[in-house]
């Protein structure tokens, strides 16, 4: 069932990270990260942080709905998108870094899911009113890499080496990388308020085959992040679901 409320996000999250930990399935890495930031969100709209909250809340449950829904079509047997799909497939592949498995999941629901909620909260003219709030989600997520980066230390000590290596470089890229993804969804919700039905179903296939591109990137990355992929992957990892207990922090 769609979730109406950011709360009802929040506790269908929590099922299937529940699920995944007792399953012991790497399918619970993406939505222990995706909660952390649904609760963000939901903290900010009480907090006043956005200059619309209902609307904020609207955007924050359609763009969690089309993960949930692709989660259910995956777990049913149907087909979602193309880029959900592959995210799906590779949880059951163990020579991917917990890293890996995340970025799959933020490419998916970033750089397709995300333009298609924004422009079914603010279709045609009012998209516009719905940028500054927009904006504002991206230093939300800025100010959340450092949380992360420290879950992942704890999970794996490469990440924890290349963190101190890479001082402040590393979370300046993940910020950068978040920004661009995110330019490109309020481009893509900008091209689907400007079209007719079909012209946006073409827009929407359009979008989930470049996110597909990026997807097999992440698969395959080039030199020497490669090579410190393939190092860190021979270290001993936890089990997903120890994995899943570190993501989830205090709810552990």
């Amino acid at each position: 069932m769609a979730a109406t409320t950011i709360d009802e996000v929040i506790s269908q999250l929590d099922e299937i990270i529940d699920w995944a930990q007792a399953q012991n399935s790497r399918l619970g890495y993406f939505p222990c990260l995706y909660r952390a930031v649904t609760v963000a969100v939901r903290d900010g709209i009480d907090e006043g942080r956005f200059a619309n909250g209902p609307q904020m809340e609207t955007l924050d449950v359609r763009f969690a709905n089309r993960y949930l829904e692709a989660f259910e079509d995956w777990q049913a047997g149907k087909n979602p998108t193309r880029v959900w799909q592959i995210a799906f497939e590779m949880s059951d592949w163990h020579g991917l870094s917990v890293m890996q498995h995340l970025m799959l999941g933020m490419n998916a629901h970033i750089n397709l899911d995300l333009g298609i909620a924004a422009a079914e909260t603010a279709p045609g003219e009012l998209l516009p009113d719905l940028k500054a709030d927009f904006l504002e989600i991206n230093r939300l997520l800025g100010e959340m890499v450092d949380e992360v980066q420290d879950q992942l230390g704890a999970i794996s000590p490469g990440l924890r080496v290349l963190d101190r290596l890479g001082g402040r470089v590393d979370e300046g890229l993940a910020r950068l990388g978040l920004r661009a993804a995110r330019s490109h969804a309020w481009w893509l919700a900008r091209r689907i308020t400007s079209c007719d039905l079909p012209g946006q179903n073409r827009c929407m296939d359009r979008a989930d085959r470049r996110a597909l591109r990026i997807a097999y990137l992440i698969l395959i990355p080039q030199s020497y992040l490669r090579r410190f992929l393939f190092w860190l992957n021979l270290r001993r990892e936890p089990s997903p679901a120890h994995i899943i207990g570190v993501l989830r922090g205090d709810r552990s």
